[in-house]
């Protein structure tokens, strides 16, 4: 919280002896000069605040984020006492805290518009971590995306919504991924009496299939596939952990609350990459493998221009302000 100041009264004393005077006066031990000490000539003063004055949930926020990650940075993780610290103060935090509701003109106008666009509120950002709150309206989809050298909390402030994350079980992309060899369809030897049938057509029925190569694709483990409705626990991805690609798809009207450390900054390297996913059995990769039992939960990734259909609206956020 920061200290208030306030112009302080002037008052002057009149009829104070020599003697009062020079109590509050030393000499300068370089001139000839007297420095006052006493506070009393200020035009203003410091105070300190009021006892019992209450402090917001928001402003708790802000206070909390900017211990945890003073010293953060591109895959700096905070401590376990910090992510908890922080966890904490999320779960207690309500979407009335922050003044969003369903109610909100953004959901009354969504039905209005032509794409489904997603609503954010700015509370805070500077170099070390953002506050935000992505509205999303019923059927809204924030693609699927990564959080590179993050870490991530998310808080449901209302709503139901489906979240599916990934993480990486490959470091690099690979180049050699091949769409599985589809077994050639057995095409029946044409009879004596239908050899007037061309080649040709033969084939144009039962086309060969063959190897193609796939570049830019990633496995991937699925981390999360489910479904959320607040009031619910903060989730948090870590930058090779917890999810650190996700999607969010909204089940009815939705309000997440979002804190990122560091946030997104394409100069430093943190940039936005959108993905596509394929389900394992549509490639595959000599070398790697995996069981049979645990196919349905990896996926390949391949990455892809940010999609043109997603659009991002800037709302007015009318909640508690943030002291600096």
């Amino acid at each position: 919280m920061g200290i208030e100041t306030s112009a302080g009264n002037i008052k002057r004393e009149k009829g104070n002896s020599e003697l009062a005077k020079n109590k509050n006066q030393v000499q300068d031990p370089s001139s000839n000069t007297r420095v006052n000490t006493s506070n009393r000539g200020k035009k203003t003063r410091r105070r300190l605040p009021k006892k019992g004055l209450v402090v917001s949930p928001v402003q708790t926020l802000y206070d909390t984020c900017k211990d945890v990650f003073t010293f953060g940075g591109i895959g700096v993780i905070p401590s376990p006492e910090s992510i908890e610290k922080l966890r904490t103060v999320l779960d207690g935090i309500k979407a009335a805290d922050f003044d969003v509701s369903p109610d909100m003109p953004f959901f009354r106008n969504s039905s209005t518009r032509r794409t489904q666009a997603i609503g954010y509120l700015h509370i805070y950002e500077c170099d070390k971590f953002s506050i935000g709150i992505f509205c999303l309206p019923p059927s809204g989809v924030i693609p699927l995306h990564n959080h590179p050298g993050m870490t991530v909390f998310s808080k449901l402030l209302f709503g139901t919504m489906h979240i599916k994350s990934y993480d990486w079980v490959v470091e690099k992309p690979s180049d050699a991924v091949k769409h599985p060899e589809i077994q050639e369809s057995e095409v029946q030897q044409p009879e004596v009496q239908e050899l007037e049938v061309k080649q040709s057509e033969v084939e144009q029925s039962e086309p060969k299939k063959t190897k193609v190569q796939q570049p830019g694709v990633r496995l991937a483990k699925v981390k999360v596939d489910s479904d959320f409705t607040a009031p619910c626990n903060t989730s948090i991805l870590y930058p090779a952990d917890g999810g650190n690609m996700h999607c969010f798809t909204a089940l009815t009207a939705c309000a997440v609350l979002d804190v990122l450390g560091p946030p997104y900054n394409d100069s430093e390297g943190r940039h936005c990459t959108y993905y596509l996913d394929f389900p394992y059995a549509n490639f595959s990769v000599d070398g790697l493998s995996v069981p049979v039992e645990e196919r349905d939960s990896h996926a390949w990734l391949q990455e892809r221009e940010k999609p043109e259909d997603l659009a991002f609206i800037g709302e007015l956020y009318k909640g508690p302000k943030i002291l600096e």
